[in-house]
């Protein structure tokens, strides 16, 4: 048996692990890098393994940098099987898209720069990482939905089980358990562990005793701030804009968080914090679709959520709320001076109409932007957080003089002390592998861990287990 890692070692993105047993070579997501343009060039990188030999992806959840190789993987001859959750699979089908059509725009964009810059009327033509087309044949490859808790038989001694995480809709932990030439190992891979006591989602499930654990450390260095607190800043942050006749943007990620947002400003009209006039702008086509996914899969939700998705608001709903799918009604957001919560994508502000927002607003004094989710280094996101006096968006220099806040109580990732707890779970496994966390941060966590042998994996680094 054996266990490599090709993705998310030593960093946040790109999670991609390969499990090989019994003839069978079985992959644990297939994760797009985000960042800057050196990290985000790894995506162009061979993967480390061939995707013909690949029989089996299974995929732990649906955020793009766990699945947003897929359609490269099936483009360079993966005919497997990919198993994940329904709900998963529902809301991957829409970030391969959405995630292909930017490949191509992308691909388009630089072509068209590089006959400026080179002032020729052809150069070679640029291609994108994939196309629509791509994504489209790897939806083919999804194959059995996985329910939660039940095993499901891979193959002879190989059998998945996938465990509700909590993270976002249809994340899993994935339990492999291995048997080859009568030697037996459980391997669990953590996926991204979410938080307890969240209003949408079930709490994550303990998890199952285990030999060898694959887990992310995003949080691995801190814990969050009580959800309470946040949302008092959250709205206190809103009416302050308000008061001042200015706007609040909030990148949010399309999925989970857009819904998160929408449910905790349904929460605060109702209980008199905010305004019942207060007009609410959702202004990315993927967090509509997604919300709208969210509300088929309900076997994913809490108790007190289900039944609020059965009144007619419902919890995605609010009296001023606004879903802007068409380009149109995105630009005419920016001609309102003030009065505006305005949620558009991308969450780390890599691409998406939340860069036309910003380019409006961050040097208006009296408007705020608002960051409710974790920001890759590399990123616009990040930079603005870390105290940029001036960012470049869309060629132009924009000074920052908006009020800028930064709440991490609403993170998907489960803190270190959370983190900890789902770890002691295991039991005391051999080996614990830490991934998807950035190498300073995991080596804090490390010291942590008791009773099991830890480990740090380079990218496409192989061990015998």
């Amino acid at each position: 048996m054996r266990l490599s890692f090709h993705g998310a070692a030593r960093n946040v993105t790109g999670s991609c692990f390969l499990v090989e047993c019994s003839g069978k070579r079985i992959l644990i997501d297939c994760g797009l890098y985000q960042g800057d343009s050196e990290l985000k060039d790894t995506n162009a990188e061979p993967f480390g393994f061939d995707p013909k030999g690949i029989d089996f992806l299974l995929l732990t959840h649906a955020h793009l940098d766990h699945c947003g190789r897929i359609p490269l993987l099936a483009k360079q001859g993966f005919r497997g099987e990919i198993i994940t959750t329904a709900a998963s699979s529902d809301l991957a089908r829409l970030i391969m898209l959405d995630s292909a059509s930017l490949q191509e725009d992308e691909a388009r964009y630089r072509a068209r720069r590089e006959l400026r810059r080179r002032n020729k009327k052809h150069v070679e033509e640029v291609q994108p990482l994939y196309t629509v087309v791509d994504a489209l044949s790897a939806i083919e490859f999804f194959g059995r939905s996985a329910a939660y808790d039940l095993p499901l038989e891979l193959a002879p001694g190989i059998t998945a089980t996938f465990l509700d995480t909590g993270h976002i809709l249809g994340s899993a932990n994935i339990l492999l358990e291995l048997n080859e030439n009568g030697r037996s190992k459980r391997v669990l891979f953590s996926g991204d562990i979410g938080c307890a006591g969240r209003p949408i989602l079930r709490d994550p499930s303990p998890a199952p005793p285990a030999d060898i654990v694959v887990m992310e450390t995003t949080y691995g260095d801190r814990n969050h701030r009580s959800l309470d607190s946040s949302l008092e800043e959250l709205y206190e942050a809103i009416s302050e804009a308000f008061q001042h006749g200015g706007n609040v943007i909030i990148p949010v990620f399309a999925l989970e968080r857009a819904q998160e947002m929408l449910y905790f400003l349904h929460e605060a009209i109702e209980a008199g914090s905010l305004p019942r006039n207060i007009q609410v702008f959702l202004d990315s086509p993927m967090a509509i679709s997604a919300t709208e996914i969210f509300m088929r899969h309900q076997e994913c939700f809490t108790e007190q959520a289900a039944a609020l998705l059965r009144d007619s608001l419902g919890p995605f709903n609010l009296p001023g709320l606004h879903y802007t799918r068409e380009t149109a009604e995105s630009i005419a957001i920016n001609r309102l001076v003030g009065g505006a919560v305005i949620m558009a994508g991308s969450g780390m502000c890599t691409g998406g109409r939340v860069r036309h927002h910003l380019k409006h607003n961050l040097w208006r004094r009296d408007s705020s932007v608002i960051f409710v989710g974790y920001a890759v280094r590399g990123t616009l996101a990040r930079t603005i957080i870390d105290g940029a006096a001036s960012v470049r968006i869309y060629g132009e220099e924009i000074r920052v003089l908006a009020h800028i806040y930064t709440i991490n109580g609403f993170s998907a990732h489960a803190g270190q002390e959370d983190l900890l707890a789902w770890h002691a779970n295991t039991g005391e496994p051999e080996k614990t592998f830490l991934v998807h966390g950035e190498k300073d941060v995991m080596e804090i966590f490390a010291k942590r861990l008791k009773d099991t042998e830890v480990l740090m994996p380079k990218r496409h680094e192989v061990f015998k287990i």
